[in-house]
Protein backbone atom coordinates (compact mmCIF):
# COMPACT_ATOMS: atom_id res chain seq x y z
CA UNK A 1 0.00 0.00 0.00
CA UNK A 2 1.39 3.57 -0.68
CA UNK A 3 1.55 6.00 1.44
CA UNK A 4 -0.71 9.39 1.33
CA UNK A 5 -0.25 11.52 -1.51
CA UNK A 6 1.73 15.14 -0.99
CA UNK A 7 0.14 17.56 -1.92
CA UNK A 8 1.01 21.38 -1.78
CA UNK A 9 -0.86 24.90 -2.34
CA UNK A 10 -0.55 24.73 -5.60
CA UNK A 11 -1.73 21.52 -6.09
CA UNK A 12 -4.64 21.45 -3.76
CA UNK A 13 -7.15 22.53 -6.33
CA UNK A 14 -6.81 19.77 -8.98
CA UNK A 15 -5.61 17.11 -6.33
CA UNK A 16 -9.11 18.06 -4.03
CA UNK A 17 -11.46 20.36 -5.64
CA UNK A 18 -11.50 18.98 -9.19
CA UNK A 19 -11.87 15.21 -7.69
CA UNK A 20 -14.15 12.78 -8.50
CA UNK A 21 -14.21 10.89 -5.40
CA UNK A 22 -13.82 11.57 -1.67
CA UNK A 23 -10.48 12.82 -0.56
CA UNK A 24 -9.55 13.40 3.17
CA UNK A 25 -6.67 16.14 3.54
CA UNK A 26 -4.00 15.36 6.38
CA UNK A 27 -2.66 18.82 7.33
CA UNK A 28 0.09 17.84 9.50
CA UNK A 29 3.65 19.21 9.94
CA UNK A 30 6.95 16.57 10.19
CA UNK A 31 7.69 17.67 14.20
CA UNK A 32 4.38 16.92 15.29
CA UNK A 33 4.74 13.95 17.09
CA UNK A 34 0.71 13.21 17.06
CA UNK A 35 0.88 13.89 13.25
CA UNK A 36 3.54 11.22 13.07
CA UNK A 37 1.80 8.45 14.83
CA UNK A 38 -1.62 9.55 12.63
CA UNK A 39 0.13 8.51 9.53
CA UNK A 40 0.03 4.32 9.72
CA UNK A 41 -3.57 4.89 10.96
CA UNK A 42 -4.08 6.78 7.76
CA UNK A 43 -2.49 3.75 5.66
CA UNK A 44 -4.86 1.26 7.47
CA UNK A 45 -7.73 3.49 6.85
CA UNK A 46 -7.01 3.81 3.19
CA UNK A 47 -6.75 -0.18 3.18
CA UNK A 48 -10.28 -0.16 4.77
CA UNK A 49 -11.69 2.25 2.33
CA UNK A 50 -9.72 1.29 -0.78
CA UNK A 51 -11.65 2.93 -4.40
CA UNK A 52 -13.81 4.82 -1.83
CA UNK A 53 -11.97 7.91 -0.40
CA UNK A 54 -8.73 9.30 -1.80
CA UNK A 55 -6.03 10.85 1.27
CA UNK A 56 -3.63 13.47 0.89
CA UNK A 57 -1.22 15.05 3.07
CA UNK A 58 -0.41 18.95 3.84
CA UNK A 59 2.30 19.74 5.00
CA UNK A 60 1.40 23.44 6.91
CA UNK A 61 4.46 24.62 7.51
CA UNK A 62 5.55 24.69 3.16
CA UNK A 63 2.12 25.38 2.86
CA UNK A 64 0.49 27.95 4.75
CA UNK A 65 -1.76 29.66 2.40
CA UNK A 66 -4.04 26.66 2.53
CA UNK A 67 -3.90 25.80 6.09
CA UNK A 68 -5.18 29.58 6.84
CA UNK A 69 -7.68 28.97 4.30
CA UNK A 70 -9.52 26.40 6.22
CA UNK A 71 -8.63 27.85 9.55
CA UNK A 72 -6.45 24.93 10.80
CA UNK A 73 -4.81 26.37 14.07
CA UNK A 74 -4.73 22.87 15.22
CA UNK A 75 -2.19 19.61 13.55
CA UNK A 76 -3.34 17.41 12.73
CA UNK A 77 -6.41 18.09 11.16
CA UNK A 78 -8.38 15.90 8.68
CA UNK A 79 -10.98 17.41 6.52
CA UNK A 80 -12.84 15.20 4.16
CA UNK A 81 -13.81 17.10 0.72
CA UNK A 82 -17.14 15.73 -0.91
CA UNK A 83 -17.89 16.87 -4.52
CA UNK A 84 -14.56 19.65 -3.82
CA UNK A 85 -16.45 20.61 -0.56
CA UNK A 86 -15.51 20.59 3.19
CA UNK A 87 -17.66 17.87 5.02
CA UNK A 88 -16.10 16.91 7.68
CA UNK A 89 -13.04 18.61 10.01
CA UNK A 90 -11.63 15.91 12.87
CA UNK A 91 -8.94 17.31 15.04
CA UNK A 92 -6.29 15.49 16.99
CA UNK A 93 -5.10 12.13 16.86
CA UNK A 94 -8.13 9.29 16.00
CA UNK A 95 -7.79 5.49 15.97
CA UNK A 96 -8.42 3.77 12.83
CA UNK A 97 -11.98 2.45 14.49
CA UNK A 98 -13.05 6.01 14.95
CA UNK A 99 -12.38 7.54 11.62
CA UNK A 100 -13.86 4.72 9.14
CA UNK A 101 -17.25 4.80 10.16
CA UNK A 102 -17.15 8.59 10.45
CA UNK A 103 -15.49 8.57 6.76
CA UNK A 104 -17.36 5.40 5.70
CA UNK A 105 -20.84 7.57 6.57
CA UNK A 106 -19.84 9.90 3.54
CA UNK A 107 -19.66 6.76 1.10
CA UNK A 108 -23.17 5.61 1.00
Amino acid sequence: MASAATITDASFKSEVYESDQLVLVDFWAEWCEPCRALSPILDDVARELQGQIKIVKLDVDSNPSTADAFGVKSIPTLILFKNGKPAERIVGLRSTQELVPRLRAHTL
